[in-house]
């Protein structure tokens, strides 16, 4: 069990936010189109929160390869916190937005920070562990909403944006009493990580392709959290009780990637299930617009599948090509690409959905996937490790 403490602590608090989080997100794009009249501002939701995870990211990895995570995972959650109570008493929409930029700084450290910490502790089987820490995220959101439907159904918003409050102080004080501070011991004073440094790796053609297809990961996720829901409440005709289950779905798909994939990249290595992943992802968005009820909710849960694919095997991969001393930069250079693709991919897909269809908007991503298989396939074997830069 003491090998496993650290693990356990982190995914405990993670899972408990992201229980809580899971009802508010499945929350939120209805009450945005409750407050302005109309489906086309949805998108915010997912940029504002991307814009707050890509100005955070990076300095936060940074700083906590100096000195130590615990402090900026502790924030994390106290800026959480805020958000929720912030959801609570406000009826404004452009409070609402505040809220998800506050989510999205506080959950920067919390996303990239804790991997970073594992994938030292669990040098061996960090593709394993990190999985485990995923699945605790996204089984958190999957309960979230089921929880909303099963048990809490006749709560009224607010209490629920107040009992997500009240889940992150809770994970606040498990990271408070119990995780010990980390900092790394194993970079030399000539390892200093600098931003310099930080673009030189990224000159690497791999593992450009690879931040490439984590900005397309990022769009993806921040589809499902915003566009398709609209497509499904808007066109599919789902009540907000079928929304719940979709997001659930979609974590739970998201929760068996995590649990498999890492153990399966361990040993299979990290590139079969960065190719496959976005393959599933493109083949099921492209269908999606072709089905009805229970059978759209399993093809969107099976593209969901594909991304959560992708999302391990490549934190995994970008986490074996630096040293130790790197870990937290290199998670935040990862999120750093996830908020550009959550940022901008929800918004410009919504404007040409506005223009033209949600069919030739889900058809064009899934293409633009297939693509970036491409690119990974011709840059496999450009791939360098961190020292070669230097």
């Amino acid at each position: 069990m003491q090998k496993h403490y650290q693990l356990f602590l982190l995914s405990l608090a993670v899972f408990l936010l992201m229980t809580g989080d899971g009802m508010v997100l499945a929350l939120l794009p209805k009450v945005v189109i409750t407050l302005t009249n109309s489906s086309a501002s949805v998108w915010h939701l997912a940029a504002a929160y991307a814009l707050a995870q890509v100005l955070s990211q990076l300095p936060v990895g940074m700083l906590a390869d100096r000195w130590g995570s615990k402090p900026f995972i502790l924030l994390g959650y106290i800026l959480s916190i805020i958000a929720g109570l912030l959801f609570y008493f406000s009826n404004n929409v452009h409070l609402i937005l505040f809220g998800r930029v506050l989510q999205g700084i506080g959950e920067a450290p919390l996303l990239s920070l804790a991997p970073a910490l594992l994938s030292v502790r669990y040098f061996a089987n960090k593709g394993k562990a990190i999985g485990i820490y995923n699945a605790a995220i996204y089984l958190g959101l999957t309960l979230g909403p089921f929880l909303r439907v099963m048990l809490l159904k006749d709560w009224s918003d607010h209490q629920v944006f107040l009992l997500y409050a009240v889940f992150c102080f809770i994970s606040a004080l498990i990271i408070s009493y119990s995780m010990k501070p980390h900092r790394n011991s194993q970079r030399t004073d000539g390892e200093m990580v600098t931003i310099r440094g930080c673009l030189t790796l990224m000159k690497d053609p791999h593992i450009a392709a690879v931040l490439w297809g984590i900005t397309l990961y990022g769009a993806g996720f921040g589809l499902f959290m915003t566009v398709i829901p609209a497509f499904l409440l808007t066109v599919k005709g789902y009540s907000q009780s079928s929304i719940n289950i979709f997001f659930s779905v979609f974590y739970v798909a998201i929760s068996l990637a995590q649990l498999t994939i890492g153990y399966l990249s361990d040993r299979l290595g990290r590139q079969l299930f960065m190719v496959t992943g976005m393959l599933i992802a493109a083949a099921g968005i492209a269908a999606s617009v072709y089905f009805h009820s229970f059978a759209l909710t399993l093809i969107l849960c099976f593209s969901s599948f594909g991304l959560g694919a992708y999302y391990l095997a490549s934190m995994a991969f970008l986490n074996e090509k630096v040293p130790a001393g790197f870990k937290g930069a290199i998670s935040g250079i990862y999120y750093l690409f996830w908020g550009i693709g959550m940022f901008w991919g929800p918004m410009l897909l919504s404007g040409y959905i506005q223009d033209s269809s949600y069919q030739s908007g889900f058809q064009m991503f899934s293409a633009i996937l297939i693509l970036q298989v491409i690119l990974l396939l011709m840059t496999r074997s450009t791939t360098a490790g961190f020292n070669s830069f230097n």
